[in-house]
């Protein structure tokens, strides 16, 4: 006997994923601290590769339900977008750790720095040079994603999808050409605070880009795959408001750690 439901939220189906994801985050924080005393990388790969297939089959379950059973109604959109921003909210404050670190190590420089920023030698990256580009790089991608959401708005399926493989290109040159950047850098992560800092919140920031690279990676094909509608295009907005939030981001990276911490 079909029971009939008199409300509009989703309670979502006995699952196995949150269990087996928490224990591929236990392998992966075991097998860092085993990694890093012992040198012994198998628990951390078994690790990465149960989060990695976690996240793969439980974001399919999840579009599974938005777009082909219907439950993502207008009351579970409005959560999960609440639940994106608070998500935001929390990496905010993620960053914000960083530039303490940065900025209480070099208002202050110790006399163990040499007295100055950047301490005695360390020869910081030319600001103007790979930085500036990256910096141009990024914030086309968020002229292109703004472009391709107005177009998904406005129904101009072609133009959103070239508007969103655009940024996803863009993406992908960012995360080469700081790859190139740390490959080529002067300094390491070893060489005093300043490179512990540099390395970390540049290097956090870059793996943000390549989780929002993949985001919308995989918005593009559901684009392709007629899975958004002019008024159904949560998982596109959130993937939009994220990569913006990574724009954001470089750009307090670029003015205070390249530019005024060199």
């Amino acid at each position: 006997m079909k029971s009939t439901v008199y409300h509009p939220y989703h309670l979502v189906d006995p699952s196995p994923w949150p269990y087996i994801g928490a224990c591929g985050a236990l392998f992966v924080t075991v097998g860092s601290v085993v990694y890093f005393h012992y040198s012994q990388s198998w628990v951390l790969c078994m690790g990465v590769v149960t989060l990695v297939l976690t996240m793969v089959v439980w974001w399919r379950d999840v579009i599974r339900e938005a777009t082909f059973q219907g439950h993502h109604t207008l009351v579970v959109k409005q959560g999960l977008k609440y639940g994106m921003l608070l998500f935001i909210a929390s990496e905010v404050l993620f960053f914000f750790s960083f530039f303490w670190a940065f900025f209480h190590s070099s208002l202050s420089p110790t006399v163990e720095l040499g007295a100055v920023w950047p301490p005695q030698g360390i020869n910081p990256l030319n600001p103007f040079s790979v930085p500036l580009l990256n910096t141009a790089v990024l914030l086309s991608s968020g002229a292109t994603v703004t472009w391709a959401h107005h177009a998904i708005i406005s129904g101009r399926k072609k133009e959103a999808t070239r508007g969103l493989a655009l940024t996803v290109l863009l993406g992908l040159l960012f995360t080469g050409l700081q790859a190139m950047e740390y490959y080529e850098a002067p300094f390491a992560i070893s060489d005093s605070v300043y490179g512990s800092t540099f390395f970390v919140a540049t290097g956090f920031h870059g793996i943000h880009v390549i989780i929002g690279t993949t985001f919308l990676a995989v918005c593009l094909a559901r684009l392709v795959s007629h899975q958004f509608t002019r008024h159904h295009h949560v998982g596109f907005e959130a993937s939009s408001w994220y990569w913006h939030f990574v724009d954001v981001v470089w750009l307090f990276l670029y003015i205070c750690i390249y530019w005024w911490g060199s």
